[in-house]
């Protein structure tokens, strides 16, 4: 698979904040995922960062002076045009009113004024220069004037000691924030609906019955979607995985509690959404009776009487009159690949979906990795083995290119 952002120009702009060790953390994961990263430094980034460990993770020099003699022409309306997006990190609160005010003092302002390529920023400050009416007016000119997107402030501890919104995003967040900036739009205004991780079913008050998912497929599938410009509605089980950006994230328990959630994203004539991607593994059964009581050790066996969980997908393929949702299905197996590329051709008619994607369990549970094979009307697309960020977008591919045939 092509690493996320393989081929693709980055600037990106450092400025003097004590978050700007994070923006190392950055650039290595650009550099990692494939990107082509020019560092920028502000004349007070060198104060709080070393430009060669910058020069180092990006094999390139950090530049900070507009004007050098060394450079041919005018080096922010260069770098302004091979761009394709300029990420700042951190965006101080100086630098944000400067960046407001049309100001082009050095060469990160100068650079930023020339762009016509999409602008993210991370903000970093202490809580009272955020929540300042200064700084929220400048927040609310660069934003409202559609120059830059913001990812963060968070909420929580800043380098004086002080708890409040202020604090960088994480390095994650802000590269998913990066490739959001350069995704395809091509699910703008969709509404996707993604349900991940397992289903949880309880047997008494300490034990419960379970699957080995971890959500991170759906939440993979969640975020790219988003990042691509649809309405995302995730819908998950039990995990400790982060909310995606730009994602609302509705948490459930057992079966029971999925299906209520899907049946209200999905709304009451399934015409709420563009699309339903079942990436949870829901349990198949559930204890006939939850007891409110701890079950206590017996000499003999102990028997359990187990009945069906609603089947959530086939349900909504049952109600579904037309084309919409596009419905995307899930199979995860144990046996050999033809064996589970079997199963996901006979869940194609059974649940009356549109996709499966089939998976050995082998290759997918707990893993940041998976391998999958597409399985439509029309054939078999296998996929990967590769990281479950990169294969949500095939996925959605499919997705997009049922919609845009839908019109």
């Amino acid at each position: 698979m092509t690493p996320a952002f393989h081929g693709r120009r980055i600037a990106l702009a450092v400025s003097g904040s004590i978050a700007a060790y994070k923006a190392a953390l950055v650039a290595r994961l650009l550099v990692t995922e494939g990107a082509e990263v020019q560092a920028l430094f502000t004349r007070s980034a060198s104060q709080f960062v070393g430009a060669a460990t910058f020069a180092g993770i990006t094999g390139r020099p950090v530049l900070c002076e507009m004007f050098a003699s060394d450079a041919a022409g005018e080096r922010h309306v260069e770098i302004a045009k091979r761009s394709e997006l300029l990420l700042i990190v951190p965006a101080t609160a100086d630098l944000l009113a400067r960046l407001a005010s049309g100001r082009a003092d050095d060469l990160v302002a100068a650079t930023a004024l020339c762009c016509t390529c999409p602008v993210v920023a991370a903000p970093a400050m202490h809580p009272a220069m955020w929540s300042h009416p200064s700084t929220q007016r400048n927040v609310g000119t660069l934003v409202g004037d559609g120059r830059v997107r913001l990812v963060g402030p968070v909420h929580g501890e800043v380098a004086s000691g002080d708890h409040g919104v202020g604090r960088m995003s994480e390095p994650e967040a802000i590269v998913a924030a990066a490739l959001a900036a350069l995704a395809p739009r091509d699910l703008l205004d969709r509404h996707v609906v993604v349900t991940a991780g397992p289903t949880v079913e309880d047997l008494d008050p300490v034990r419960f019955l379970s699957n080995r998912s971890s959500g991170k497929m759906g939440f993979a599938i969640a975020a790219r979607a988003a990042a691509r410009g649809a309405n995302v509605t995730l819908i998950s089980g039990p995990t400790a995985l982060p909310t995606p950006v730009g994602v609302t994230r509705i948490d459930v328990r057992s079966a029971i509690e999925m299906q209520a959630a899907v049946d209200r994203a999905l709304g009451a004539d399934l015409g709420a959404a563009d699309a339903l991607v079942m990436a949870a593994a829901v349990g198949d059964y559930r204890p006939a009776r939850a007891h409110e009581k701890k079950l206590k050790r017996g000499p003999g066996a102990l028997e359990l009487e187990l009945v069906p969980n609603p089947d959530i997908l086939a349900t909504v393929g049952a109600a579904r009159g037309g084309t919409r949702p596009v419905l995307v299905g899930f199979a995860v197996e144990a046996d050999t690949e033809a064996q589970v590329v079997a199963y996901a051709r006979a869940k194609l008619d059974s649940k009356r979906v549109d996709v499966v994607v089939a998976n050995h369990a082998a290759d997918a549970f707990g893993k940041d990795d998976n391998r999958v094979s597409l399985v439509t009307r029309d054939g078999v697309q296998a996929l990967g083995p590769a990281p479950k960020s990169e294969l949500a977008d095939p996925i959605l591919d499919f997705v997009a290119q049922k919609l845009r045939e839908q019109g």
